[in-house]
């Protein structure tokens, strides 16, 4: 004689390996393409590199975007320039002003194109791109930005320099 449940009630099957396995897998997958991509972006848009040529001239290469950025330090602290030959000073952001030890400055409203902004000048910082390095320069902090480890190149490192477009290329030579 057969017990009236048993017939109905079933134990559940457990998932096939490859179901339990198939969301975790394409979840992998989807990271290392996007691993992979932003690895290359990365490589693609990263800043052409500095050169120095025979004469001592720094020729810096136009960016994919048109704009012109160069390595160099402030404070003895790695940057990534923007060089704006509109700034009156090199600028930096408060974060990397904090974390390179710069003095407290001298409290300043800086008149920027999109409007005032409250920051600090700091003197005698030494700012070097390349093989060229400048003591004594004055320094804004204040910088807004996503990335604290960029700043503008402005008039108070370049003045130093005769700046000529040739091409694609800005070359700064030494007055």
């Amino acid at each position: 004689m057969t017990h009236p449940d048993s017939s109905s009630t079933k134990k559940p099957r457990p998932a096939p390996a490859g179901l339990r396995w198939g969301p975790l897998l394409i979840l992998l997958f989807w990271l290392v393409v996007m691993a992979a991509l932003y690895a290359v972006m990365r490589q693609v848009l990263k800043p052409p590199a500095l050169t120095v040529s025979v004469a001592g001239e720094l020729v810096i290469p136009r960016a994919r975007d048109g704009h012109f950025y160069v390595q160099g330090q402030v404070h003895g602290r790695p940057v990534t320039f923007l060089v704006d030959t509109g700034a009156s000073l090199v600028v930096v952001s408060r974060e990397f002003a904090r974390t390179a030890g710069l003095a407290a400055g001298e409290a300043t409203t800086f008149r920027t194109a999109s409007g005032e902004l409250e920051g600090r000048i700091v003197q005698g910082v030494t700012v070097s791109v390349g093989p060229a390095s400048v003591s004594g320069t004055r320094v804004g902090v204040g910088l807004v930005g996503p990335d604290p480890a960029m700043a503008l190149l402005g008039q108070s490192f370049l003045s130093r320099f005769e700046i000529v477009l040739s091409g694609d290329n800005m070359v700064l030579r030494g007055k």
